[in-house]
């Protein structure tokens, strides 16, 4: 029976959440959502804790989102809402090394104005176009400053899919631009950023694919130039602001700008920078940027990384490894034979992560883009059929990850006091299903991914616009999919050729391969967008070439659009 003063405290401690400001608000929020008890015993399962030899048969205890216990011999708390864990395998929970996961979808970039260095006064972000720094000195694109733990949102329909491939966790950054941002390793649940974010920042992000449509750089050339620009004015800008920390008397106070500011702690070597290379060539310009500014470096992507290994090695360079392998099309009657560097990648792909154990290269497993997230497990287990033990490959999911990002105290083992990030398994993490994930000591029941892929969406005849630098292409394409794979074939202005690698996701989210003849000859293009009803748009990513842009419909519609919408216009 409560008291009148116990009455009385609790009607002012409401009155005082009522009155709270709206950030304090949703602080208390927050605060509520960690302190809620929750107490969780998974029991007589198989653990495999990797910091320690494997459990046959034992229990893990949960406490407030932490390992309270584990062992043959830990004991369930009276407390504890309990899981049988029989014929049930429970690992640390999958960590995904580099992925663009809560964000939205980056839609066609603007074109990027200024000159030299990419300087060209604040851009206003496009409406529908990617998320600018609002009080930038640089256009998007070129702004380090961005900082994920500002962007991500929790997402749940979004999450299910890393779900179902057991990823618990994931350093995230956005998928577009030169300078990325700063990376942000998250938990995938929770109902808030704040609640899902495990440590940030991480690390800078480069990527090394040229801005399009005739926005500076254009060009693979200019994209390096205009990087070795901004990093040498961040040099000078740094020089200049230490000067004046030390006698600003007489010394006229230097001009703020939040992008060189963002550098420093990358000139410094106090965060890494993590550099989206896939070709050999890439990777040894991204190895001389690094070294000539004395940059921390991560290679992400790393495709040929094996012809580098023994710098990667000798530099102590890791490499955030793609799990997007090339996959074999179906066959066709009229479709050209693969290019050799095609049926070359398709089969070195699986053996790469046994070639950098093999030389020393400390590396990660990450999705490289995946949009059918079952390829995730199926590619992490073809590692081990291209030569890398069992052990290994569980910890490029698990340790190696945790201990390249910085957040080994946090993830990456079943040990008391971390994060109680699970992922369950009925059989092998190579081979089994994934039955339940936890995350931050919640439960996730894993949900098949049956919506729109399911559906045959993407199904038909598209009609595209492909516009690269070479101008506008007309295409048309041809899709058969079954479940959440796209066969197909792509006819017009760029060659014919049978599509590879192709995916659909459950919002619609489509990805594949294709051979395309351009001027200067046969390249491999990555076209990479989304499907609205019968509407179709993205971005098409040659290597060496500017980003370009598709867009069409199936012209047996009228109108284009769903119920309702206007049809797309240029």
């Amino acid at each position: 029976m409560q008291t009148g003063r116990s009455r009385t405290t609790m009607t002012l401690a409401l009155a005082a959440v009522i009155a709270a400001p709206p950030l304090l608000g949703a602080q208390i929020g927050v605060q509520r959502e960690r302190n809620v008890p929750n107490v969780y015993a998974i029991t007589n399962a198989r653990i495999v804790p990797i910091a320690g030899p494997t459990i046959e048969k034992g229990n893990v205890i949960i406490r407030n989102g932490l390992i309270a216990a584990v062992g043959a011999t830990a004991q369930p708390p009276a407390d504890a809402r309990v899981i049988d864990g029989a014929g049930l395998t429970v690992y640390p929970g999958l960590i995904d090394a580099n992925t663009s996961i809560a964000f939205p979808a980056p839609p066609a970039a603007p074109v990027a104005q200024g000159g030299r260095g990419g300087r060209g006064g604040p851009q206003p972000t496009q409406q529908g176009g990617p998320t600018g720094a609002p009080n930038s000195l640089h256009p998007i694109g070129l702004q380090p400053e961005l900082a994920a733990v500002d962007l991500v949102r929790p997402d749940a329909e979004a999450f299910s899919g890393p779900h179902s491939a057991g990823i618990t966790a994931a350093l995230t950054v956005p998928s577009t631009g030169i300078f990325r941002g700063l990376s942000a390793v998250i938990n995938l649940g929770g109902t808030s950023a704040q609640a899902m974010i495990v440590k940030a920042p991480i690390a800078e992000h480069i990527g090394f694919t040229p801005l399009r449509q005739g926005g500076y750089p254009g060009s693979l050339l200019g994209v390096f130039s205009a990087l070795r620009q901004e990093l040498l004015d961040a040099q000078h800008y740094g020089a200049e602001q230490a000067a004046f920390a030390k006698s600003p008397r007489g010394m006229r106070r230097p001009e703020s700008d939040p992008s060189l500011d963002a550098l420093q702690p990358v000139l410094a070597g106090k965060i890494p920078v993590v550099m989206q290379a896939s070709s050999a060539r890439e990777i040894e310009r991204a190895l001389d940027l690094a070294k000539e500014f004395k940059l921390r470096a991560i290679i992400a992507g790393g495709e040929e990384a094996d012809q580098i290994a023994a710098r990667l090695k000798a530099e102590n360079v890791p490499v955030l490894m793609s799990l997007d392998f090339p996959r074999r099309p179906t066959a066709s009657p009229d479709a050209d034979p693969e290019p050799l560097r095609t049926l070359r990648a398709r089969v070195e792909a699986p053996k790469l992560a046994a070639k950098l154990q093999a030389a020393g290269v400390r590396f990660a497993f990450a999705d490289g883009g995946l949009t059918n997230w079952s390829e995730f497990l199926t590619n992490a287990g073809r590692t081990v059929e291209g030569g890398l033990t069992a052990e290994q490959a569980v910890r490029a999911l698990t340790t190696s990850p945790a201990e390249i990002l910085g957040v080994s105290d946090h993830l990456g083992t079943i040990e008391v006091g971390k994060t109680a990030n699970l992922t369950v398994m009925r059989g092998d993490l190579f081979g089994g299903r994934v039955a339940q994930v936890f995350v931050d000591g919640t439960p996730v029941e894993v949900r098949a991914q049956t919506t729109a892929n399911g559906a045959g969406m993407a199904n038909g005849t598209w009609t595209l616009t492909v516009t690269l630098d070479e101008g506008e292409k007309p295409v048309t394409l041809t899709i058969q999919q079954t479940g959440d794979q796209l066969r197909g074939t792509i006819q017009g202005s760029l060659g014919s050729s049978s599509i590879t690698n192709g995916s659909i996701g459950s919002a619609g989210d489509l990805k594949f391969r294709a051979t395309v003849t351009m001027g200067a000859g046969t390249e491999e293009a990555t076209f990479s967008g989304n499907i609205d009803g019968n509407l179709v748009k993205g971005t098409v990513t040659i290597v060496g070439h500017p980003q370009g842009t598709f867009i069409g419909q199936k012209p047996d519609t009228p109108g284009g659009g769903r119920r309702g919408r206007p049809p797309f216009r240029r």
